[in-house]
């Protein structure tokens, strides 16, 4: 296991710590082709905290410099360490303590335009309006408290790359909406899909056939039927034009 170095400061709400560790080396560009993952988290219950810590730490390219029980404690943290500066700041709405958009432009403001902001929530408790205004104010993805812990790693990771993240129920609620005022603020890419996965389903959401996809892609068609019946099933839907319809409105098939 990679664990974060440094020792640990402040107090939280709850009596936990408010820890921020001191990161490895001087602070780097998110976009470095190799960069480690700074992660900063942020949420009300100690043990969500514990557990997301230790499933981060365990990835060599990640490392938890930071964790707060509200916002307010978040942003003190953030202003007195800015060696420790983080590259994603993992949190939970409800942690924050002051309205959502406020935070991210606050906490983007502190560390700088280049962190990214990842929502973790129970999906059913988030309202449209708040997923729309944090995402204006600069998140860039939500995804469930409930996603297995392969998903929340690979949500990092496309983050701390530039990419968007949903949870497809997020997603699926959000497609009426953005038809009517534009397309998703940038490409969503859904976590729950293998690469291949993601790659039948961009050929999908063109119009390829399976044959298509088959030749395209170089396998056999019986492949592709395994993979398309897989997309299905993650994405919960039940026919190729709801398929390529979600996937069209998450920014694929261009």
């Amino acid at each position: 296991m990679t664990a974060a170095r440094g020792n640990t400061d402040g107090q939280g709400s709850d009596g936990s710590p408010a820890r921020i560790r001191s990161a490895r080396g001087s602070p780097h560009s998110v976009c470095d082709h190799g960069a480690i993952a700074r992660v900063f988290l942020i949420d009300d219950h100690p043990m969500f905290r514990a557990g997301v810590r230790l499933a981060l730490e365990r990835e060599d390219d990640m490392e938890v410099v930071g964790e707060a029980a509200t916002g307010e404690e978040a942003l003190e943290e953030i202003r007195g360490h800015p060696r420790a500066v983080p590259d994603v700041i993992l949190m939970n709405i409800p942690s924050t303590g002051i309205q959502e958009n406020d935070f991210i432009r606050t906490a983007r403001g502190l560390a700088g335009p280049t962190t990214r902001i990842l929502i973790v929530s129970m999906e059913e408790a988030t309202a449209d309006e708040v997923v729309v205004a944090a995402m204006s104010a600069g998140a860039l993805g939500f995804i469930s408290k409930a996603a297995p812990c392969e998903q929340l790693l690979e949500a990092v990771r496309i983050v701390m790359s530039g990419g968007a993240v949903f949870c497809p129920a997020i997603a699926a609620r959000l497609e009426g909406y953005f038809s009517a005022v534009g397309s998703l603020p940038g490409q969503v890419v859904f976590p729950q899909l293998t690469v291949r996965e993601r790659e039948i389903l961009d050929l999908l959401a063109r119009g390829y056939d399976n044959r298509g996809i088959a030749r395209r892609l170089v396998v056999s068609e019986k492949t592709v039927r395994n993979h398309v019946s897989h997309i299905f099933a993650k994405l919960q839907v039940s026919d190729r034009t709801t398929a390529a319809l979600r996937a069209r409105n998450a920014g694929m098939g261009c």
